[in-house]
């Protein structure tokens, strides 16, 4: 392929942009959709729940198998296949709801597979991204797919979902099939292909020495702590997404009886956060030149903890909206910051390994909080106890991370 020019994200960026951007708005469409069509089948509240674990549970169990399979192949192709497959799959679906034999057990072993899936494209794409941007863009490029995120499936893949379900059941899985069918061949139109790398141990470039896939998830825990910069981040993002779930994992009662909103009162402070990263994404870049990565990031423990001591102690509903607008704001500087800093650090035969890691904490610590919010909202102080608990755990990771911070422009 012709050399990418220096400081130019180039034309394969733009077509994993454009893959990225399709699926994630048909993939928010069966965000919605999937619990819609689970409640017209049962109204058991578990049967129902079920479903969205159904599409976690595979993150828990196949994240760092995902991780290695990443390293060991083709990322371009494997996303391909993976996209082709998920549009097989959402394809057979609709088709069982079309014919009237899509039960509980069929739309369980939809979601899991679609989560399978997910697994290995998502890693995928974030190991191939420094091979299609320049080193220098990878903050500029990371924004724009998080942004992309952001808008088609948190923002307009809602409703979208939800009217497409509305006119007909089978309707959004269908269109998330079309959607995951684009972004295979939108993926197979890269120019960029692997340049083989030589592999360990004496394996020649064209024939790498190929180990038990458990010890290559081994090599890539290990090679993550021998990164200190990565290892601190990655244990700072595991103990403050245990803290943030904890807290928001009863925020609809928090916003009925703390502050005293109705049902849309909430959706629009979720829609507060949600801008809040959307306005994250666009300043990320800009904040990085300006102030250095390890600022930004200083300045993001703060946040967290006056996000969490500001909504333990206001009833006001503007003040809650407004501190959650800056949330969302670091949230995605956060996110573009160590995702490029990652990217950067991580010689590219192991970044699958490593991002899986990421991935295992960041959900891994999304469950164990939202498990824990629960108990603590139950065991006393009601729905403000898991915001003192994280306040007081963000404040904690803050001092045992602030000086190693320090030394993040110069990793």
């Amino acid at each position: 392929m012709p050399p990418r020019r220096p400081g130019r994200l180039g034309a394969d960026f733009h077509r994993l942009w454009l893959a990225n951007a399709v699926s994630n708005l048909g993939d928010g469409a069966t965000m919605v959709a999937g619990p819609l069509l689970v409640a017209s089948r049962t109204a058991d509240p578990a049967l129902i729940a079920g479903a969205v674990l159904a599409q976690q549970l595979p993150w828990l169990l196949f994240s760092l198998v995902s991780g290695a399979v990443v390293d060991r192949l083709d990322r371009r192709r494997l996303i391909v296949s993976v996209n082709l497959g998920r549009c097989l799959v959402l394809a057979a679906l609709t088709g069982a709801i079309v014919a009237g034999i899509a039960g509980i057990r069929v739309i369980y072993l939809a979601f899991f597979l679609l989560g399978t899936g997910e697994t290995l494209a998502d890693t995928a794409s974030s190991a191939l991204l420094p091979a299609v941007v320049p080193a220098d863009r990878l903050e500029q490029a990371n924004a724009r797919l998080m942004a992309t995120f952001v808008i088609g499936n948190q923002l307009a893949a809602k409703p979208l979902g939800a009217y497409l379900f509305v006119v007909a059941a089978a309707l959004p899985f269908g269109f998330d099939a079309g959607t995951f069918g684009l972004a295979a061949l939108l993926v197979a139109a890269l120019r960029w292909r692997p340049v083989p790398e030589p592999g360990p141990a004496g394996g020649g470039p064209d024939r790498p020495v190929r180990r038990r896939l458990a010890a290559e998830i081994v090599e890539g825990v290990r090679a993550l702590w021998s990164l200190p910069a990565l290892r601190m981040l990655a244990g700072c993002m595991g103990v403050l997404n245990v803290a943030f779930c904890a807290a928001f994992a009863t925020f609809v009662l928090y916003a009925r009886d703390r502050l005293g909103l109705a049902p849309m009162g909430y959706g629009l402070l979720l829609t507060a956060s949600a801008a809040g990263g959307l306005l994250g994404t666009a300043l990320a870049p800009r904040l990085r030149a300006r102030f250095g990565v390890a600022a930004l990031l200083r300045a993001g423990l703060l946040v967290e903890v006056g996000t969490h001591t500001v909504l333990a102690t206001t009833r006001t509903p503007w003040v809650a909206g407004l501190i959650l607008t800056v949330f969302g704001v670091h949230t995605m500087v956060w996110g573009v910051l160590v995702a490029s800093l990652r990217q950067r650090l991580v010689p590219d035969r192991l970044r699958g390994r490593i991002g899986s890691i990421y991935s295992l904490l960041d959900l891994g610590g999304a469950a164990l909080g939202t498990a824990l919010g629960g108990v603590l909202a139950r065991a006393g102080g009601g729905v403000l106890m898991p915001f003192w608990a994280a306040a007081a755990t963000a404040a904690v990771v803050a001092a045992f991370a602030w000086r190693p911070m320090g030394r993040l422009d110069s990793a």
